[in-house]
Formats: C-alpha cells, sequence, structure tokens
C-alpha cells in the first residue's frame, strides 16, 4: 500500500443523484425513416438492380445501429441490389479481420442477423495522391463493388476542430482507408485533420463509387435525432450542417469546476479516445484546451472497460487514476495498435494504478489542490456517452439548484463501497 499523508481512512463527500436536461427529440421508428431518406427518388435513382453495394459499419457505439443497418440492408434488397458488409474501421479490434468481425457482432451486426455477408479484409488499394501529395487508400472490396453507402454518425471529433470532423468524410478517409490509410493520415498529426479529412474525402468522391451517405445525428440521450440519405455531391455540405447540429445537441456536463470526476467506464464503443474529452475537458493536446477550456478537472478516476471495448483501453492515459482491475481487463495489443496508429502514444499509457476503487478515489481528493476532501467538488458518471442522471457532491448543490437544466433526483447520502474496496 503505498504512503499516503494522512491516511486511506478520510471523510468522504456526500453525494446525490441529479438529472441533467438535454434535447430530447428523437426518431420513433427508426426503420420507417432509413426506408424513407433511401427511397426519396435523387437517392434511390443511383442503386440499379444486381449491383454489389458495400455498406459500411463503423467501431462506435452509434445509437441503435444494428437496426439502422438491417434497415439499410433490407431496403438495398428490395432496390434488387446485392448488398454486403464493411467493417469500416482503421487500427480498432487490432487492425485484424478476426477483431473487426467480433467488434460489429457486439453491436448486433453479424452474417445471421443481417443477412448479407460480411467482407473484412484489411486490404486496401491506393487511388493515386492529393494535390498535396497525400496517398488516398480505400478498402479493395469496396473499391471492387459497384457502390458504396456511406453510413455515419456526425458530431465533434475528440482531438480536432474544423468544418468537416466525425462524419461521412471521416468514415471515407479513416475507416474506409482501413489501417493503412488511418495510419497514414494519423501520423500527419491531428493539427492537419481540418484540411487533411476534406482533402482526401474529395479525392475518394472522385475515385471510388461511393454512391451514397446515409448521416445520422443523435440528441442528448444516446437516441437517434436525425437520419438523413445524401448524394455523394451532398456529402461534404451535410457533414458541415449536421456538426453544427450535432454541436447544439451533444451532451455535457453541466458543471464547470470539478475537482474529482469519477468514470465508471471508458471503452472504444463509448468515443474513439475511450472517453470523450469533449466532456472530460482532458485533451492532450495544447491547441484543444485553448478552445475548449471547460469543464475543469483536477483529477479523473477510471474504474472500468466496457464489454464491448474487447480490452481496448485507448484512454487510459487521460485518467490520473485507475486501479488494478482495470488493468487486467486491458489487452495491450488491441490498445497499442489502437494508441500506434493514432501517434497519440499517452493515450495508452498506464496512469496511477491503486489496488481498488477506494484507494483510487481517496488518492484522488488526497491530491486535489486547495481543497479537503469532504468540501471537494466530484461528479461521477457512467461514461461520457450516457450523462442524463450523474451524482455530485453536496459542494456543488448551489450550482444544481441554480441551473434550470439540473434537477436533484435523489437524497444525499455517503459513498458506499463493499468489502473489496468497489464503489457501489
Amino acid at each position: 500500500m503505498p504512503l499516503v499523508d494522512g491516511g486511506f481512512d478520510i471523510e468522504f463527500p456526500r453525494m446525490v443523484r441529479v438529472k441533467q436536461r438535454f434535447r430530447a427529440d428523437r426518431i420513433k421508428d427508426i426503420r420507417q425513416r432509413v426506408f424513407a431518406e433511401l427511397e426519396r427518388e435523387e437517392v434511390r435513382r443511383r442503386f440499379q438492380k444486381g449491383q454489389r453495394i458495400a455498406v459500411t459499419v463503423g467501431s462506435r457505439g452509434i445509437a441503435s445501429i444494428g437496426e439502422v443497418t438491417r434497415a439499410i440492408v433490407d431496403k438495398l434488397k428490395e432496390f434488387g441490389t446485392e448488398p454486403f458488409i464493411i467493417p469500416a474501421m482503421g487500427s480498432h479490434g487490432a487492425a485484424t479481420p478476426e477483431g473487426q468481425r467480433e467488434v460489429l457482432a457486439t453491436y448486433g451486426v453479424t452474417e445471421e442477423t443481417m443477412g448479407v455477408p460480411i467482407e473484412a479484409t484489411m486490404e486496401v488499394v491506393q487511388l493515386g495522391t492529393t494535390e498535396s501529395g497525400t496517398p488516398v487508400y480505400f478498402s479493395k472490396p469496396a473499391y471492387e463493388a459497384d457502390g458504396v453507402l456511406v453510413a455515419n454518425r456526425v458530431k465533434n471529433h475528440t482531438r480536432f476542430r474544423g468544418p468537416v470532423e466525425s462524419g461521412l468524410m471521416k468514415m471515407m478517409v479513416i475507416g474506409l482507408g482501413k489501417h493503412r490509410g488511418a495510419t497514414y493520415v494519423h501520423k500527419q498529426g491531428f493539427e492537419r485533420f481540418a484540411t487533411l479529412i476534406p482533402e482526401v474525402g474529395r479525392a475518394i468522391l472522385e475515385r471510388a463509387p461511393i454512391t451514397c451517405g446515409l448521416a445520422m445525428v443523435e440528441n442528448g440521450y444516446h437516441e437517434q435525432m436525425v437520419i438523413r440519405a445524401v448524394t455523394p455531391d451532398k456529402i461534404e455540405e451535410t457533414d458541415m450542417e449536421l456538426l453544427r447540429l450535432a454541436r447544439e445537441a451533444m451532451p455535457r456536463i453541466l458543471l464547470d469546476e470539478i475537482d474529482v470526476l469519477i468514470v465508471e467506464e471508458i471503452g472504444k464503443n463509448i468515443s474513439g479516445s475511450g472517453m470523450d474529452p469533449n466532456i472530460t475537458g482532458r485533451y492532450s493536446e495544447p491547441f484543444m484546451m485553448a478552445s475548449n477550456p471547460k469543464p475543469r478537472v483536477q483529477k479523473i478516476v477510471v474504474l472500468g472497460l466496457t464489454e464491448q471495448t474487447h480490452g481496448n483501453a485507448c484512454g487510459i492515459g487521460d485518467a490520473d487514476l485507475t486501479t488494478r482491475a482495470v488493468f487486467e481487463e486491458m489487452d495491450l495489443v488491441k490498445t497499442y495498435a489502437n494508441v500506434i496508429t493514432s501517434t497519440l502514444l499517452n493515450s495508452g499509457a498506464i496512469p496511477m494504478m491503486m489496488e481498488n476503487d477506494r484507494q483510487a478515489v481517496v488518492v484522488a481528493l488526497r491530491t486535489c489542490n486547495r481543497v479537503e476532501p469532504p468540501e471537494a467538488r466530484v461528479v461521477r458518471i457512467r461514461n461520457t456517452s450516457e450523462l442524463d442522471e450523474i451524482h455530485v457532491s453536496e459542494a456543488l448543490l448551489p450550482e444544481v439548484e441554480s441551473n434550470e437544466n439540473l434537477e436533484v433526483i435523489g437524497d444525499l447520502g455517503p459513498m458506499v463501497f463493499d468489502d473489496n474496496g468497489r464503489l457501489v
């Protein structure tokens, strides 16, 4: 047990459950909406009977992605085409076909559930270079298909800012670039992504058989709010338009000053960064810190990995403390494959590792500047995707009660740990 001044027996701050209110409009019938979008005349006429159509499915935990994907393939079959699925991922799943199939299966996307083949090869072709000399890599089976339907969620990226961030263009460049394309683009540095993603994306639109895009935006409760099918010439402007909407709808922690942020789980299905720095305020890049100053958090504690991340602990390096149990859940091969591709090696660094949750929380509280543990401003979240209900400490109650989008829905009570030191 490490030496901690004052020891591990402390008075913990009392906590209370709080509801956060975000934008809540949602699509009630996802299958019907997908059908309606693909049936729009300008989109429908791009599909011809007998065509083999590649459908992208990425590695992020997009809301209802299994339902969306099944609706896509069913409608394409109705059109008389022969759809198949491509895992549109760079290095997720340890950058192997088997690993990427495993990731899709986590979301309920298998050959059996979708009724179509999955072509998980990592092979790519090079579609020349851009004007700046950037090589353009593209999935070989997607390139050899008669058409490609690019489906992705539009949202803020975790590592750069630009008019186009995460969306259809990024899915083409990084997802369909597979490991080789993702590696090359990341090698240029995130500060160039705002230029590179549109540049390489435009080259793909010119040289690859992109049939249409299906863009999605989620509301503040991780539900589908917008589903829109667009022709290739509208993909970039759709990314730009929906990014503005996604920023408005994005959930966040509605508190600006936090001493300790306890994150129960991180994972690639939650965020490309394991835990979204747009939520935690913990960025690796100085240029991102300057443009996104809130929330300000002194210490971050990570207590678990999601099952769907399959041991990939990318983003663990953004925490200050974790536990031995989290370390034992890590798959270093998958984690390192991901962080090496991203070039952000600190994302896979192991933070200070304590024996259990209780020790990790104690050390976080003990090491916060200018505050004693009982008065610390503590926030506990399940993950950075599900933020409708959080737990906050007593010191934050005045701020909660003055915010119309926050509501106390429980009673103040102590932090409870079981006999093994696990936070209950």
